[in-house]
C-alpha cells in the first residue's frame, strides 16, 4: 500500500528521479527543497524549506505527518574551506533526525551520507574507517557519526552513493557530454581504469527496495548506492556511439601526461578552466572500486544496464528545454 515519503532535496538529480518514480507509482509524496524541481510537474509536491530553519523543518514534519524519509538534501560541491560551510549537511542532518522523531509518525529514515568520506581508490577496512581529503567528505563524516550517535528508535541506515549519473544531472550534460558530443574527448591510453559508477535508474531502485527491506537487514546498516564496478573507457564510449558514432579518440598517455603538466604550468599562472591538469589526468586513470555486494544481496539486481542508462540519458538531452 503506497504511503507518504518525505523526499529531502528533491529537487536535486537523484531526487528528481526518485520523486518522479514513487509519484508514478501512487505514493503520496513531499519534496522538501531550497531551490525550485527540475521538472515542472512536481510543483505539486514541493515545499520550499530551508533544512537550517529548525521551525519550518519541524512544522513541515509534523503537519504532513510522514511515514518514510529520504534524507538527500546537501550542500556537495567541493569548494568550501572550512566544515563550517557545510552546516546544510550536519546541522542539517540534526534538525531532520530531531523533527522525524518529534513527529512520531517516522517508521524509517534513510539518510545520505557520500563515498568521499574516503579518498578515491582508498579502500575503507570497514565502514567506520574513514579518511576524508576534503571538507565536504569531513562533512559526511559528521553526518554519519550523528546519525549514529542520534540512534533514533524508528528504523535508519546510511547511503553512500557512487559517482551517479543519468537524466537531470545538469554538470554531467554540461561538461561531460558536451566535450564528447563535440568530439573534443581524449582519453589516456594504456591504462585500464575501473570505476564504481551507478545510473540513476538503478540507485532509486536500491532506494525504494531499502525502504521496503525486512527491518533486520536495514537498521542501523550503511549501503554503497551504485552499480558494480565498470571499466571507465566501456562507460565513455558508450555515450561517445551513441552520441557521435564512434569512439573516443585514445591518446597515449606519455602525451596525456605532458600536456596536463602544461595545463599544470598555465594554472599555477591564474589560468582557469584549463581541460586537462595533472588533478584530472589522475581522475581518468585512477581506479576507485567499492564492494556493491553488500547493497545487492538485500535489493537484488539492479534493473537498468549500462546501455539503456545511456539510451534514457541520451533522450532526456535531446529533450527540449522545459
Amino acid at each position: 500500500m503506497p504511503g507518504r515519503v518525505l523526499v529531502s532535496g528533491g529537487s536535486g538529480f537523484i531526487g528528481t528521479n526518485l520523486v518522479e518514480s514513487l509519484a508514478r507509482d501512487g505514493f503520496d509524496v513531499l519534496s522538501f527543497d531550497h531551490s525550485a524541481p527540475r521538472i515542472p510537474a512536481h510543483r505539486r509536491y514541493f515545499r520550499r524549506v530551508d533544512l537550517l530553519d529548525r521551525d519550518a523543518v519541524t512544522s513541515a514534519f509534523r503537519e504532513w505527518k510522514p511515514q518514510q524519509v529520504v534524507h538527500l538534501a546537501a550542500r556537495t560541491d567541493l569548494d568550501g574551506a572550512s566544515l563550517d560551510d557545510y552546516a546544510a549537511n550536519t546541522t542539517g542532518t540534526e534538525i531532520m533526525l530531531d523533527a522525524a522523531e518529534a513527529a512520531g509518525t517516522v517508521t524509517r529514515m534513510l539518510v545520505t551520507s557520500s563515498m568521499l568520506v574516503c579518498p578515491p581508490g582508498y579502500v575503507p577496512k570497514d565502514e567506520h574507517d574513514y579518511a576524508p581529503h576534503t571538507p565536504y567528505g569531513r562533512s559526511k563524516v559528521e553526518t554519519e557519526r550523528i546519525t549514529r550517535g542520534r540512534d533514533p528508535q524508528f528504523v535508519w541506515a546510511l547511503l553512500r552513493p557512487t559517482t551517479i549519473w543519468g537524466p537531470y544531472h545538469h554538470g554531467l550534460r554540461d561538461q561531460f557530454l558536451r566535450v564528447v558530443r563535440r568530439g573534443l574527448y581524449l582519453h589516456p591510453g594504456g591504462r585500464s581504469c575501473r570505476r564504481s559508477y551507478g545510473y540513476v535508474g538503478n540507485a532509486v531502485h536500491q532506494i525504494r527496495q531499502l525502504l521496503d527491506a525486512t527491518e533486520g537487514v536495514v537498521r542501523r546498516r550503511m549501503f554503497y548506492i551504485g552499480d558494480p564496478a565498470i571499466e571507465l573507457l566501456d562507460y565513455i564510449n558508450g555515450f561517445s556511439r551513441r552520441l557521435t558514432g564512434k569512439n573516443v579518440r585514445v591518446v597515449p598517455y606519455a602525451l596525456m601526461k605532458s600536456m596536463a603538466l602544461c595545463g599544470d604550468a598555465a594554472s599555477a599562472l591564474g589560468f582557469k578552466g584549463l581541460p586537462l591538469t595533472s588533478y584530472r589526468l589522475s581522475n581518468m586513470t585512477g581506479d576507485n572500486v567499492l564492494d556493491m555486494s553488500p547493497t545487492l544481496a538485500v535489493t537484488g539486481p539492479n534493473p537498468f544496464t549500462l546501455e539503456q542508462g545511456i539510451e534514457a540519458t541520451v533522450a532526456w538531452l535531446d529533450q527540449p528545454a522545459a
